[in-house]
């Protein structure tokens, strides 16, 4: 399939995911200030406010993942995006702190991240699949932009319960999109027990283990950045918060063009492990230079370096999620390896909270420091993406009854039935087994 059909078929269901991270990620610029001005706001409410959200995220991402698994993507997603604009109007009416925190407790609650994730994965094939992560990371990182140049803006214009409002009106436009552009999922036959489709599968992967902590890390450090930047910028340098732009904006557009080399050398050749040590360490310089230096230009390189670190994992974490993950599992894992993201903006949030009170930036930044090292150390043990091969084969020439005789076979991760596409799909370990072996196997005699 060629790249314009690919974006024409995951272009409606990334506009979806985008406008609900837009709505997500357009107060995190601003919200950990904003609730410092509030009546009895405190470092840790702002922190909690900040990562809240996250909270209920991660409860619900696995229940809402392994729902759509078994009930449909799309309504799924329906009932996620009303939670999301219920949280979201509750948000823009908050006078105080706890009621906010309330609003974005309940914006968590609509968690369809994996469900839209996995419905993206379910339109393409694996090999597509890269170029179709490509295209959601980049609608969210356009989302991401948007919100770190315009949340500051409109809030310093208007104010931070107007951007609320945005959020519950872009959550139904999402709805308004899933309804009357996003094409229904192919219909997909797999072969498995009872047994093998509980939820405990999903860690028996240890390549997937590795994942699910990976995303702990990228989102904890995330939440800590976000926490930082808008008040070092306000305390620190004295910037109104029209002028957070000066900061994000050169800091966006470094992070979006980095994502394309990240993607290219992660999935094209193969270096997705490389490319995550590289991201960690421009993440751990990033906080040396916020947390410990007295001008401005040096922070807002650090700032820099932070957003090129962090959008280097973007285009590569979900699709290695798919990847690994069995067919009808999908939903299921992606859930997990949300729910660890998940608990990692909260945790994030709260820490980078308690320890501003304490012990100020630095105090922050030592610990995202340990926090990135010990990070380093346990991606050097992960094993190359790259090893996991998918196979494709055609009715015509393959017979799908032969599947029966795969069981057996070393190296065999997954194999499925396409019915749409008529295609057989067989997920492998190119390093145990080979593609001539599985076609000999199959091929019609």
């Amino acid at each position: 399939m060629s790249m314009k059909k690919i974006a024409k078929r995951v272009m409606p269901l990334s506009l979806i995911v985008g406008l609900r991270f837009l709505g997500l990620f357009i107060v995190l610029s601003v919200i950990s200030q904003y609730v410092l001005q509030m009546p009895g706001g405190t470092p840790l409410l702002a922190g909690i406010a900040l990562g809240g959200y996250a909270l209920t995220q991660a409860f619900l991402q696995v229940p809402f993942g392994t729902m759509s698994d078994k009930f449909g993507r799309r309504k799924t997603i329906f009932i996620g995006l009303l939670i999301f604009a219920l949280g979201s109007v509750i948000a823009a009416l908050a006078d105080n702190a706890y009621m906010l925190i309330l609003g974005r407790l309940l914006q968590g609650a609509g968690a369809i991240g994996s469900v839209v994730t996995a419905m993206i994965s379910d339109q393409v094939r694996e090999d597509e699949r890269a170029h179709a992560m490509a295209i959601m990371g980049m609608v969210i990182a356009m989302s991401f932009a948007i919100s770190m140049i315009f949340g500051p803006i409109i809030a310093g214009v208007l104010s931070v319960s107007a951007i609320f409002w945005m959020t519950a009106s872009m959550s139904l436009l999402a709805i308004v999109i899933l309804y009357t552009a996003v094409p229904e999922p192919p219909r997909i036959t797999h072969l498995y027990s009872q047994e093998e489709a509980k939820i405990k599968h999903v860690f028996k992967d240890k390549d997937l283990v590795k994942m699910y902590i990976t995303f702990l890390f990228h989102s904890s450090t995330m939440a800590m950045a976000f926490f930082m930047i808008p008040i070092i910028m306000r305390e620190q340098f004295d910037m109104s918060t029209l002028e957070f732009w000066k900061v994000y904006l050169p800091a966006v557009i470094f992070g979006i063009l980095a994502m394309a080399p990240a993607a290219i050398f992660g999935e094209k050749y193969g270096k997705g492990k490389e490319v995550f040590l590289v991201s960690i360490v421009c993440i751990a310089l990033s906080f040396i230079l916020m947390g410990f230096s007295s001008s401005v230009v040096v922070f807002a390189i650090g700032a820099i370096l932070f957003f090129i670190g962090f959008n280097m994992f973007e285009p590569l974490l979900q699709s290695f999620v798919s990847k690994f993950a069995k067919v009808h599992q999908k939903g299921a894992a992606l859930g997990v390896a949300n729910t660890f993201a998940y608990i990692g903006i909260f945790v994030g949030g709260v820490v980078a909270g308690a320890l501003y009170g304490s012990f100020g930036k630095e105090g922050v930044s030592i610990f995202v420091i340990v926090a990135t090292i010990l990070w380093f150390l346990w991606i050097l043990k992960m094993r190359n993406p790259a090893l996991r091969a998918t196979l494709f084969l055609d009715f015509d020439e393959y017979d799908k009854e032969r599947l029966s005789q795969l069981k057996e076979i070393e190296g065999l991760n997954d194999y499925y039935i396409n019915t749409t596409e008529q295609i057989i799909v067989i997920k492998y370990d190119s390093a145990i087994t080979d593609e001539q072996k599985l076609q000999d196997i199959m091929r019609r005699r």
